[in-house]
């Protein structure tokens, strides 16, 4: 059952003119990175919720939202033009099975997003918890647009401070400035992630968490597979977990 509190607005980040990141301060029970909750407004006589995943650290008592502004959607247009002070509510139980606890341990983590899918993730990457399980970690962040590249300081500096960490931006629709060009699946299945940051994946030594849209989810899945690698389930330890991001 939804238990909803009011939390207040403490900031609002614009990267581009549809990505934003809301930050929020509210008494949320405790989470685990990679889970998400609800966010919700009054629009007219309805309160309009979305699912979104947290992209603080779990310790981090403001709340962090990264948020694409849907042009005839129903929440994102009212969230972003919410400033600091107002009010929005907030699902007090986090949700989801998206977390490390759900991955088996391993040489190497590859985390694949497209999008605002990378929000778990950089949750992920500022829970101290990743980085005492892998001896490498590859962050790959799918986006039609160089500009689309959000988050670029905090991933700059995790890259000078922890060795054993890539960050690979894959751009679709134009020359990268930094990273590869592509789709997430070509550049997997040629090789071309593996090659940039020195690395071999395989079924003995690699973990793969994937998010995104349902058919990036699917087609990064297949290739996986034909590959050797096997889905993650509590019942059978594989080598894929994943999360459906819209």
């Amino acid at each position: 059952m939804s238990q909803w509190i009011q939390g207040q607005v403490e900031d609002i980040t614009w990267w581009t003119q549809k990505l934003f990141t809301l930050k929020v301060r509210a008494a949320v029970k405790p989470f685990k990175a990679g889970q998400f909750t609800k966010l919700a407004l009054q629009v007219g006589d309805k309160r309009i919720a979305r699912a979104y995943s947290f992209v603080n650290a779990p310790h981090n008592p403001v709340h962090e939202f990264y948020v694409i502004e849907v042009e005839d959607g129903l929440l994102s247009p009212p969230l972003a033009s919410l400033l600091p002070g107002d009010n929005v509510w907030i699902e007090q139980n986090p949700s989801g099975y998206f977390t490390l606890d759900e991955v088996p341990d391993s040489e190497q983590l590859w985390m694949l997003s497209t999008g605002t899918a990378i929000g778990p993730f950089l949750s992920m990457l500022r829970d101290e918890q990743l980085w005492q399980h892998y001896q490498q970690i590859v962050l790959v962040h799918g986006v039609r647009h160089n500009i689309d590249l959000s988050y670029q300081a905090l991933l700059l500096e995790l890259q000078q401070q922890k060795a054993n960490f890539s960050y690979i931006p894959v751009v679709s629709r134009e020359q990268p400035k930094v990273g590869v060009a592509g789709r997430i699946t070509k550049v997997l299945n040629d090789g071309e992630l593996e090659e940039y940051c020195g690395l071999i994946c395989t079924p003995e030594k690699s973990q793969f968490m994937i998010c995104g849209n349902p058919q990036m989810v699917k087609d990064t899945t297949l290739l996986l597979q034909e590959r050797g690698f096997l889905r993650n389930r509590r019942a059978a330890p594989g080598h894929i977990t994943v999360e459906q991001y819209w």
